[in-house]
């Protein structure tokens, strides 16, 4: 996602024709306090599957009148799978919205009625075919606070095994293996972008310095 996630595949592609609403559609619901604004009415200029384009009639902190446009998109997963030797397993694919690859963890959406961790197993079975043991939440990341709203749940995957991948026909992706501390210095380069998958990196290398110093 992620990214993003507006997606089921994981180069952006959509499996089934978009849903689109009406240009015109408009909810108009009581005004009502949303934070220090005030919104007076909703309309959804573009809907599908992945994503859903809200503009809002508002008045602003200032009291002036205005409108805010923001994008909700399908709850994500990143998964993080790290091996016995320390080695954590990412995949490089081209990204459409960048126009270039870019490496990144294992991602996707969830589905309707489907737990974060179950949508991490299936995400990272299809992608990498790896199943893991261990599960571990790292919390949660939003990749932009200001207009976009897409929660995206991390998670680290131990005690591994290794199997076929399941992957779409337009998932096109490389393996790439390292050790974790080669992945932050990846990120640290800029050489990693994706910000779930920076987020996830950071915050594993952290927990592993903490487990370090407790038990040394």
């Amino acid at each position: 996602m992620s990214d993003h996630r507006a997606r089921a595949h994981a180069d952006g592609s959509l499996p089934v024709p978009p849903r689109v609403c009406a240009p015109t559609r408009l909810h108009l619901a009581m005004p009502h306090a949303h934070g220090p604004w005030t919104v007076l009415s909703t309309r959804h200029p573009h809907r599908d599957a992945f994503i859903d384009v809200v503009v809002d009639e508002v008045v602003q902190p200032d009291g002036a009148r205005g409108q805010y446009a923001t994008v909700r998109m399908t709850t994500g997963v990143t998964v993080l799978p790290v091996d016995a030797e320390g080695r954590v397993h990412l995949v490089r694919q081209f990204r459409y919205a960048l126009g270039a690859e870019s490496l990144e963890a294992p991602a996707g959406g969830v589905e309707d009625g489907e737990a974060p961790l179950a949508a991490a197993r299936r995400e990272l079975h299809e992608e990498t075919g790896i199943e893991a043991e261990t599960w571990q939440p790292l919390g949660t990341v939003h990749i932009d606070t200001s207009i976009v709203h897409c929660p995206d749940h991390l998670f680290v995957a131990r005690g591994l095994t290794f199997t076929e991948p399941d992957r779409d026909d337009t998932e096109d992706m490389n393996m790439v293996r390292m050790p974790l501390a080669e992945a932050v210095e990846a990120v640290v380069r800029g050489d990693i972008v994706q910000a779930s998958t920076c987020v996830l990196i950071l915050r594993a290398a952290r927990l592993q310095d903490v487990g370090e110093d407790e038990a040394g």
